[in-house]
Order: C-alpha cells, then sequence, then structure tokens
C-alpha cells in the first residue's frame, strides 16, 4: 500500500476548507440566524468553522442582512483588512437586492458591485439548513480551488473602486480612516 502525494495547493485548499474562521457582520435580522446554526442542533463547529472576533485571522465574511452606504464602508475597509485567501457568504435577500428594502434610497442594492461575493443565500430569512448548505459549498469551492472572489478583486479593483467611489465620493477611504483612528491605538 502505497500513499498517494497531494499537491502543496490542493493540501492547502483542502486544509483551508476544513477550518474557516468567520467573523460576521450582522446588519439585519440576518443575525438572527446564526446562533442556532452554531449550537447542538446545527453545529457548524463539527465542520471546522469557527467564529472569530478578529477580523486578521478571519477568512470568511459572513454579510446577514440589508447594507446601507454607511454600512458598506466599514463592511469594505473590514473586508480589505482581512487576509488573503478570503471569502465572502453574502445571507439573505437584502444583500442580492434589497429584499424588502429595495424602493428605499439608503439601501444597496446589488453587494457584488461593491465587493466579491462567493457564495449567496437566498430568502428572508433563511434558515440555518440553508446556511449550512452554504457554508458546505464554500468549504467545496475552497477544496478545489473555485472560490477565487479574493482574486477577483484584486484583479478587477479599478472597477470595484469605480463603483465605490460613485457611491461614496473620491477619497472616502482617506475620511473613513481619519474617522476610526480615534479607535486605533498605535
Amino acid at each position: 500500500m502505497g500513499f498517494q502525494v497531494l499537491e502543496t495547493s490542493k493540501l492547502l485548499n483542502y486544509a483551508r476548507a476544513r477550518s474557516l474562521w468567520i467573523v460576521t457582520f450582522c446588519t439585519g435580522c440576518g443575525g438572527v440566524e446564526l446562533p442556532p446554526t452554531a449550537t447542538a442542533r446545527f453545529d457548524f463547529e463539527r465542520f471546522g468553522i469557527i467564529s472569530t472576533p478578529s477580523i486578521r485571522q478571519a477568512d470568511l465574511l459572513l454579510i446577514t442582512g440589508y447594507v446601507t452606504p454607511k454600512t458598506l464602508k466599514r463592511i469594505i475597509i473590514v473586508y480589505e483588512m482581512m487576509r488573503n485567501p478570503k471569502y465572502i457568504i453574502a445571507h439573505g435577500s437584502c444583500p442580492i437586492n434589497a429584499g424588502i428594502y429595495w424602493d428605499s434610497y439608503n439601501t444597496v442594492k446589488k453587494l457584488d458591485l461593491y465587493i466579491p461575493v462567493d457564495v449567496w443565500i437566498a430568502g428572508c430569512m433563511p434558515r440555518p439548513e440553508a446556511i449550512l448548505r452554504a457554508l458546505v459549498k464554500l468549504m467545496r469551492m475552497v477544496k478545489e480551488g473555485k472560490a477565487l472572489g479574493w482574486k477577483r478583486y484584486l484583479e478587477n479593483f479599478e472597477f470595484y473602486r469605480k463603483n465605490q467611489d460613485r457611491l461614496f465620493g473620491k477619497d472616502w477611504r482617506k475620511r473613513e480612516i481619519e474617522k476610526l483612528r480615534f479607535y486605533i491605538h498605535d
């Protein structure tokens, strides 16, 4: 009996798929379905998925609920602070098409114009089973090397930047970082 030698990238992708660390951005009612997904009945930790409060150690950003332009600024900054490779799951109908807020002037309609989304979960509100299905789908994509939203963001940065600047105005990052300096201690 011999052992099959895996390529380094396949081995890394397998390890990444089995150890996703989530940072959640609960912007609306979608966050209500996360605790049941993490607790005993569904238990996403059995898949190697764990929540972390640390942006720098997380590799999965879970956006749950509607997104306003003010919130989108923070989501983009959080996403850019995460290390590569990183993944996004958009949870519920609100990040897709603004859901019940579709006619609101203050709701972002298509999240994927501003940051790359790897997996969408449709529904208002998606049940824990749907969240688990999306997590398993993302794990499969990572294992196969197909979860490449972070590469799309780097390769098409001008496209995303243009959409972000159109919504927020030029030099919005600089202004946001200045606001956040109060919270950042050197």
